[in-house]
């Protein structure tokens, strides 16, 4: 009876994604690239600047009621493309458009909050209490802001940045009995967009596109190289090389996992335009995963893990020595080794010291998106500091414990051994929270990476328990 109830509940969650409704939900989503592809081709991108959020959120809301696995793969698909998408627009408006680059992405990912608040009164049932104690975090710091006066077009966006990946970690979760499907939709996902960001991430490099040049000419920072072939710091089709990095990190961990046929291809793909973004902090969190990584692993798993790793190196290795992209990875790569000449580092050391303990006097934060003091170089990029500065401790103190709760959860899991997407899955978020001094990973992309892989983690442990009971 156990048996029967188990192959119940798997066949109802796959039953989910019946042919028709693929075949309807697919054809929808290749009309709507087609619709994206024909006005862009035309160079008619101003036409899409209030239709292409609006466009893809309905889209993304069809899916989430007729194709669930399918609207997984379309948010992690908006994730890796959107800020492309609107760079490519805002190039043929000649104009930065409003909104941040990444909005219909997280607009998107939004879409899971109505599972979110479907699941509020049985979330104490589901173990799901720690996601909504985040979340409760997030709406404390957005009405903080209001009550500063901060009621505007850029706020309400910053709200969805924070509220978004939320939700759709909970939606992950909180659809366990579907992990298998998700598993295999968002690994699939990860492998081709790998490929993908990273051939473009290359072609970037090299060629520095108009649309990316007008991206750079229009930016305030600094940091991303200058807007001429092999002298920008890649961010493929992200919106700044520290995103790229850590999106490029969580696929190529998950890569290891993957026996698709693909992966050699992308990952040494992959593998220099990731080296090509220059973004140390990325670099760390993915030594810090792969280290994460192999302990989670059964035995012959580990042997595959070493075997994979070198020949990961092997192909890469004769990539990255050759010019014209040894010279600029070389250099940061020494800057590794030599922290004390590291003006960068030192610029976000003092940043710290000078914001820090005004940022632990914070008792009730002044709303999302409050990052310090401008003097504070590299607080806005932390974690840390925005945290507090934007939720205060009354906020941060439950903020944190939701977290913290899902990640005990996860890091206890016993029963993912032999489940090697289980286990790249907990080593990414371990990745990412290991650059939170470095980048602010509780917003935007780098909050889609952590908490999506974070759903999925509770989603796999919870199916795993269930599976042996």
């Amino acid at each position: 009876m156990l048996q029967q109830s188990r192959l119940g509940s798997t066949i109802a969650a796959v039953s989910l994604e019946s042919p028709g409704h693929n075949k309807f939900a697919w054809l929808i989503i290749w009309a709507w690239i087609l619709v994206l592809a024909i006005i862009l081709l035309a160079g008619a991108g101003r036409v899409l600047v209030p239709v292409f959020p609006v466009g893809s959120v309905t889209v993304g809301l069809f899916l989430y009621f007729r194709a669930p696995a399918l609207y997984i793969g379309y948010t992690w698909w908006f994730c890796f493309l959107g800020s492309l998408i609107r760079r490519i627009i805002d190039y043929q408006s000649g104009q930065i458009t409003p909104g941040r680059w990444g909005l219909t992405s997280m607009l998107v990912a939004s879409i899971s909050l109505i599972t979110l608040f479907q699941q509020i009164p049985k979330v104490r049932r589901d173990r799901g209490l720690p996601f909504i104690l985040s979340a409760m975090s997030v709406i404390y710091g957005f009405l903080i802001g209001l009550a500063y006066g901060r009621l505007n077009l850029q706020y309400m966006v910053s709200f969805f940045e924070w509220l978004g990946p939320i939700a759709f970690g909970f939606h992950l979760f909180s659809n366990w009995r579907s992990y298998p499907l998700y598993r295999q939709v968002t690994e699939r996902c990860f492998v081709w967009g790998v490929l993908f960001m990273g051939a473009y991430g290359i072609f970037q490099f090299c060629v520095a596109p108009n649309w990316d040049r007008f991206y750079l000419d229009n930016l305030t920072a600094t940091s991303f190289g200058k807007p001429f072939p092999f002298e920008i710091r890649v961010f493929s089709s992200l919106s700044s090389p520290q995103a790229f990095a850590t999106v490029m990190m969580g696929g190529l961990l998950l890569l290891f996992s993957s026996s698709d046929a693909l992966r050699l291809p992308a990952s040494s793909i992959g593998y220099l335009s990731f080296l090509l973004s220059m973004a140390r902090s990325g670099w760390l969190g993915w030594i810090a995963g792969t280290i994460t990584f192999f302990p989670f692993l059964k035995p012959r798993f580990q042997m595959r893990f070493v075997l994979t790793l070198v020949l990961m190196v092997m192909l890469v290795t004769p990539l990255v020595t050759m010019e014209p992209f040894a010279e600029g990875i070389n250099q940061r790569l020494e800057s590794l080794s030599n922290p004390e000449g590291d003006v960068s580092l030192q610029g976000r050391s003092e940043g710290y010291s000078d914001a820090l303990n005004l940022a632990l006097s914070e008792p009730i934060g002044q709303g999302l998106g409050s990052a310090g003091p401008e003097t504070a170089l590299g607080g806005a990029d932390s974690g840390i500091l925005p945290l507090f500065f934007s939720l205060g401790w009354l906020g941060v103190v439950p903020y944190l414990t939701g977290t913290s709760l899902i990640l005990l959860q996860v890091l206890r899991s016993k029963d993912s051994g032999q489940d090697t997407f289980a286990s790249a899955s907990r080593s990414i978020v371990l990745g990412t929270l290991a650059q939170v001094w470095f980048n602010n990973v509780f917003f935007d992309v780098f909050a889609l990476i952590l908490w999506g892989f974070l759903g999925i983690s509770l989603a796999a442990q919870r199916y795993h328990q269930h599976q042996t009971l």
